[in-house]
């Protein structure tokens, strides 16, 4: 209780009022306590497993760095030496001196026709997916979600149903030895996954950006260009990334293609790097090493577009 004066000079006593004092926070009951506990054990037991998996996925890999650095009497000691001893650092120099055309490392050839076949080809699926895509996304036409129902159907038949058409057709046509059958279909949206992903991801887009730039005068075109492919960069990364690591790794293309060694690509032109009778796995091991560098650099540096792209296609559910 504390005294208080009136205006008329009086005394009087008055209650303290303690209701709007501040109370202390109460404290997480015991149940709480247990779920945040078992909640916190179950993302650390999950990250472990998730780490112990990608560990034992990536021993391949370690296993390849390693060996391109031993000698040759250190390829099948046991057990394994994951630090080799000693070093050998001539693996990789030595690729340049194994296979030479007109003066030129093999690996520089290999390499060239590699990044020329996937840059082009990679290009025109994004190109005429990206179209294809739009318009079975936005456009209305007649038998619009029959061709695209056939377009995924597609993706059921097996490769090798159209090998020997594809190739009497290439050989028709005079390609053969050049890097043509590799590129110039890509340039025709074949492939059924790379439309639906981009068809998924424009129907997740809002429509009233498109109605405000049609209302502006803006065509089609104008809108995909200018609106649908700035805010679809994600998809677009995917698809792109998917699609170099196709051509970056094809192997039966060129082998059935190809008959110049001067025009293989690496997938192919690795094979050279083996001997007739004995094979040298240090050199081999490093030419790996070499092929699978560009393909980790360009995930690093998209990783955030591509896990992006991947969550956000098929949101839209229709």
């Amino acid at each position: 209780m504390k005294k208080v004066r009136r205006l008329d000079g009086t005394a009087m006593t008055a209650h303290a009022d303690t209701s709007s004092a501040r109370q202390p926070e109460p404290k997480p009951s015991r149940r709480v306590r247990g779920r945040l506990g078992r909640g916190f054990s179950v993302r650390s037991l999950i990250h472990v497993c998730l780490l112990a998996l990608g560990f034992v996925f990536s021993i391949p890999l370690l296993w390849v760095i390693t060996t391109s650095f031993k000698g040759q009497g250190g390829i099948f000691t046991y057990p394994i030496e994951w630090i080799p001893d000693p070093i050998v650092w001539s693996n990789y120099p030595r690729l340049l001196n194994v296979l030479t055309f007109s003066g030129w490392p093999g690996i520089v050839f290999f390499f060239r026709n590699t990044f020329f076949i996937s840059i082009l080809a990679t290009v025109g699926t994004l190109v005429s997916s990206i179209l294809v895509a739009y318009s079975f996304a936005r456009l209305q036409w007649p038998e619009r979600n029959f061709l695209f129902s056939l377009s995924l159907a597609t993706m059921m038949l097996p490769s090798v149903v159209i090998l020997i058409p594809t190739f009497l057709l290439f050989r028709d046509l005079k390609w053969l030895n050049t890097f043509m059958p590799m590129i110039v279909p890509f340039w025709f949206a074949v492939q059924g996954f790379y439309i639906f992903l981009l068809r998924q991801f424009f129907l997740g887009l809002p429509a009233e950006l498109e109605e405000a730039a049609r209302i502006d005068g803006a065509n089609s075109l104008r809108i995909l260009w200018g609106i649908v492919v700035p805010l679809s960069r994600p998809a677009i990364v995917t698809v792109s990334i998917f699609s170099f690591l196709q051509h970056y790794n094809e192997f039966l293309s060129p082998l059935l293609y190809l008959n110049a060694v001067e025009k293989f690509p690496m997938a192919l032109g690795m094979r050279m790097f083996q001997g007739t009778y004995t094979n040298d796995w240090p050199l081999m091991m490093a030419a790996t090493a070499t092929f699978i560098l560009p393909t980790i650099c360009l995930f690093l540096m998209a990783q955030r577009h591509f896990i992006q792209g991947i969550q956000l296609t098929g949101l839209a559910g229709r």
